[in-house]
């Protein structure tokens, strides 16, 4: 399965490589894209390491950013990995310390590591892998790595399918985007929570739904009930876990409060499962938390993405 990739001639393609004629950075590649052209652009990277911080601004064409694989139906076979360290110890907002900034819309990623290796640290310890500042982002086959903060879905509609999220501590986050991940293997690498809602009103669209995936330790080393599927950054939270394997790493009471004050933001919180399995769901462990919820039918990707979302640009069926 490969992504489809306009005509040689109907697009501006830019490469990343040490090849004669071409880049030997992300960013020099990112940089000789057009700013005002409409037509279609496309990003390949060839197999390698490349330690950079990488900003892609908003654009008036679609992106495709492709990595190199020999196999494109999963994230197994990925060979172009942007690394960086970086977190907001030494920067002033989330959004900078991540490895790449996705700034512009309608934007495809297929087959790439992303991952910021800095670490944890009590205090300013968010390390973002992606920035995904705008809506309109699909993700394909895409590795995160991180710790804290690892993916900012921060606004607009975004797609992440058959990928791997790996992080600790409210490893995915943001504020108001509506977010679909499907098929996706989260993993765990320590004690801490999963998702972060920081949607903080009832009129705030923002949902995050992880769909028909497995959640599980990176190894064997990771405790059991050391993480929990998630804690309300804000006070109006709405994540929902459905038709999920959950691992052992997954505690008994399967949410927790974001602290111990104001009853923890969870007086508003929209904490949903449907139909989870697997040693850490319900069906195996409880009671769960008295905010959450289990629900009598799984949300639809409508009622997330909108009506018509499968016939937008952005989004690639062929990976749901």
């Amino acid at each position: 399965m490969e992504p489809s990739i306009p005509s040689k001639g109907r697009n501006h393609r830019r490469r990343s490589s040490a090849h004669p004629g071409n880049f030997t950075t992300i960013q020099s590649g990112v940089n000789a894209l057009s700013l005002n052209t409409t037509i279609p652009q496309v990003l390949f990277i060839y197999p390698g390491t490349y330690i950079e911080q990488v900003y892609i601004p908003l654009l008036r064409s679609n992106l495709t950013v492709q990595g190199w694989t020999t196999d494109a139906r999963s994230y197994e076979h990925n060979t172009a990995t942007i690394t960086f360290n970086l977190s907001k110890l030494s920067v002033a907002s989330n959004d900078l310390t991540a490895t790449v900034r996705q700034w512009n819309t309608n934007t495809k990623f297929y087959n790439l590591n992303i991952a910021n290796t800095f670490g944890h640290v009590d205090v300013n310890g968010q390390n973002l892998a992606v920035s995904a500042h705008t809506g309109n982002q699909g993700y394909y086959g895409v590795q995160f790595w991180g710790y804290q903060d690892t993916i900012l879905a921060n606004t607009g509609n975004q797609l992440y399918a058959k990928s791997l999220i790996v992080g600790a501590i409210d490893f995915i986050f943001g504020q108001t985007a509506t977010a679909w991940f499907e098929k996706v293997d989260i993993r765990t690498i320590a004690t801490g929570y999963i998702t972060a809602s920081g949607r903080s009103a009832a009129t705030n669209p923002s949902w995050y739904v992880i769909s028909h995936s497995t959640v599980d330790g990176i190894n064997d080393t990771v405790p059991a009930g050391s993480s929990s599927l998630g804690r309300p950054w804000s006070s109006f939270a709405r994540v929902v876990f459905q038709n999920t394997y959950l691992g052992n790493v997954i505690q008994p009471a399967g949410w927790s409060v974001w602290s111990s004050g104001v009853a923890g933001n969870t007086l508003n919180v929209t904490f949903g499962e449907y139909a989870n399995y697997g040693p850490g769901s319900i069906a195996e462990e409880g009671p769960r938390a008295n905010f959450s919820s289990q629900l009598d039918v799984p949300i639809s990707r409508e009622t997330v993405l909108g009506d018509g979302y499968e016939n937008e640009w952005w989004v690639d069926m062929r990976y749901l």
